[in-house]
């Protein structure tokens, strides 16, 4: 089993530690950054969401294996910053004004940052000049997340407000949670509608791949 492969199999069985020591290993054996990350953190997220659509791990192991892959990626993220790495895209991602839960955003946000993206976590209670301004500076996919239904209808108030703003056209929307369904994703304009993280990710690639 090569260095990467098992840089893998320690993120999908969450074992943190394991996965940046094989991190430091790497990168003192001359593994370059961008390999350990493609081969080794992508791929492994990449395992990680496959098996939850098939049914074979659940949220709990998605988490430890997102927090395993975060640690990883912290000892990795100075090489990739000086070998110029280039990210997918920046997600700029926040649980909407009035709501305060953040599992399932964090979850999103750490799924997307092990497939490569750059994300920008705006947290809870985000107001639409949040979103806005992280657009203006550059973000690629705006995603707002809502566990609420009182709150759910403030994200068709950010992307009425985005649309004022004259940035609609910049960025890429998705949204998600609880109550969020396809048709209510289609309903107050949004790109895109993402039941989970693994699905999250995959609307991701597919919305900026076109």
């Amino acid at each position: 089993m090569t260095l990467q492969e098992e840089l893998r199999e320690a993120v999908v069985e969450g074992q943190a530690k394991v996965a940046v020591a094989k991190v430091a290993q790497g990168l003192v054996e001359g593994v370059p950054a961008g390999t350990l990350l493609r081969e080794g953190l992508i791929a492994a997220m990449a395992k990680v969401g496959g098996l939850y659509e098939q049914g074979e791990i659940y949220v709990p192991e998605m988490l430890v294996a997102a927090r395993a892959m975060t640690e990883a990626l912290a000892v990795l993220k100075p090489e990739l910053v000086s070998e110029g790495v280039p990210t997918a895209g920046t997600v700029a991602i926040g649980t909407v004004k009035g709501d305060l839960h953040d599992i399932g955003k964090n979850l999103v946000a750490m799924m997307l940052e092990g497939a490569g993206y750059q994300i920008v976590d705006l947290g809870v209670d985000v107001r639409a000049e949040q979103f806005i301004q992280a657009i203006r500076d550059g973000a690629d996919v705006a995603a707002m997340s809502a566990l609420l239904t009182t709150t759910m209808l403030n994200m068709q108030e950010n992307i009425a407000a985005i649309t004022e703003a004259g940035l609609r056209d910049k960025a890429r929307i998705i949204v998600g949670g609880a109550p969020i369904t396809a048709e209510y994703a289609e309903a107050i304009g949004a790109d895109g509608f993402a039941a989970d993280a693994s699905s999250a990710v995959r609307m991701v690639q597919q919305l900026l791949a076109t």
